[in-house]
């Protein structure tokens, strides 16, 4: 959301980059019937494509006396080496020999250019030292949807918020500049360089880092370490997010081809647009006519669903707008959206605990939020090459986009309403509190506190 002192403001075929390089190190049978070593020779192994089976054939290669140098595992290929001159006959028949489709030498002769289990295993970085404190990729299975994919680069993601520092060590490798734009001066797009970075808040950059912190050795390792991220700044000086700058963003973003956009606030100065005010009336339509525009040039929304602990499903009354002058108590109804979250087609997160519980701040409603994720006491990036927590649906909405930007990674041909389909079939259900709580209405399927679950990451790179 726009200023950390209000609600949720500032506060919220698989491309080649599928490749996955495994650790390596020959294993070798352990008993006095092992054959004396043979010529160093290469095989292709094949089994089925799924994670599941490419991992039971890499430990089958390992018990075979085998090293795996790569795995393939969108197609289900694993390359091995050995020296076990029964390798095809020993990879088929152990424990998990019935994974195992074919395998064959890929050469008559022996290798030539010698060992390459330690340079496949460089090839494949250590985790990243702060992964450990992730709790939050664990709950969304980030983790493993990692042994599939860490993203394509030709996916470009636009953290549509408060400036992204992109001299970070942990941003720096992701960042496209060229695509990055400043929208704060009365909405017009502003390419200076460096115009989209931050100046007073570090929420847009620990936002980027949950999306697509780098994968090298640094720090921690966002959703979707592979993919690219762009700076769409629209957050102004004062923590304000305009509807001319949220549309200035949003259109960017669209013209500059960028697949999924994170929008963690609600445009000021009216928490929620009443369509039946003149002034918000059409602001709302105007920003709605925005995003559906740039829904239907391929760029998905994902917003944070807010930090009132509201229902938005039930409208009555709001206290807080607007925030730019003097706050009126008025009466509000559903036609009355806190935007862009509520905007159709784009996507609202609702934001869980570690325990998976709903956090306290958390707006909810029934069919109005479609997905949870993790938003309480998240760790990130900080401009200045720092980390540190946050909490809010604003940190849970961007773990969605990074889960969005795998699904483009995977399904390059799918558009936004492809995506939304799949983040809301693949989400875990997620039952309402067990002590009965009244405002969590619905279904375990789809209720008022989680939607349709809480994202899964893993289920979004496999078949």
């Amino acid at each position: 959301m726009s200023r950390t002192s209000r609600p949720r403001r500032l506060a919220a075929g698989l491309s080649a980059a599928a490749l996955v390089c495994v650790s390596l190190g020959a294993t070798t049978n352990a008993n006095a019937a092992d054959p004396e070593p043979g010529p160093l020779m290469n095989y292709v192994v094949n089994t089925k494509a799924t994670p599941g089976h490419v991992r039971k054939t890499e430990d089958a290669v390992k018990a075979a006396g085998g090293s795996v140098l790569v795995s393939y595992r969108q197609f289900g290929v694993v390359v091995a080496q050995s020296t076990n001159p029964d390798f095809k006959t020993d990879v088929r028949s152990g424990h998990n020999g019935k994974e195992v489709q074919s395998v064959g030498a890929t050469r008559t002769a022996a290798v030539s250019e010698g060992a390459g289990g330690l340079n496949a295993l460089a090839a494949t970085p250590a985790p990243d030292p702060r992964e450990g404190d992730q709790w939050d990729m664990v709950q969304i299975k980030a983790d493993q949807a990692h042994q599939v994919t860490d993203g394509s680069r030709k996916v470009l993601v636009g953290i549509n918020d408060s400036g992204v520092d992109d001299t970070h060590p942990d941003l720096a490798p992701n960042f496209d500049a060229a695509d990055s734009v400043s929208c704060i001066k009365n909405g017009v797009p502003d390419r200076t360089a460096g115009a989209w970075r931050p100046t007073t808040s570090s929420h847009g950059t620990h936002v980027a880092g949950t999306v697509a912190a780098a994968r090298n050795g640094v720090g921690i390792v966002g959703v979707a370490p592979g993919v690219r991220i762009a700076s769409v700044k629209v957050v102004n000086d004062n923590g304000f997010i305009y509807p001319e700058y949220s549309i200035c963003g949003i259109v960017w973003a669209a013209e500059h081809h960028m697949a999924v956009t994170n929008h963690s606030y609600f445009i000021d100065p009216f928490e929620f647009w009443c369509a039946d005010n003149g002034d918000q009336g059409a602001v709302q339509e105007a920003v709605r006519r925005a995003y559906a525009w740039a829904t239907g040039e391929g760029t998905l929304s994902v917003a944070a669903a807010g930090n009132s602990n509201y229902d938005l499903a039930n409208k009555t009354t709001d206290s807080g707008s607007p925030n730019d002058s003097t706050a009126v108590t008025r009466t509000i109804n559903n036609n009355c959206l806190d935007m862009p979250t509520e905007l159709p087609g784009v996507i609202t997160v609702a934001s869980t605990t570690q325990t998976r519980a709903r956090s306290s701040f958390s707006n909810f409603g029934l069919h109005k939020i479609d997905v949870a994720a993790p938003g309480s006491s998240i760790l990130s990036t900080l401009p200045g090459g720092g980390y540190g927590l946050m909490s809010g649906t604003s940190m849970a909405s961007p773990h969605v986009t990074g889960i969005a930007a795998l699904m483009k990674s995977a399904h390059p041909s799918w558009g936004p309403r492809d995506i939304e389909r799949a983040l809301q079939r693949e989400a875990d259900d997620t039952a309402c509190p067990t002590t009965p709580d009244a405002r969590c209405t619905g279904t375990t399927a789809n209720n008022a506190f989680y939607g349709e679950g809480i994202a899964d990451a893993l289920d979004a790179v496999t078949p």
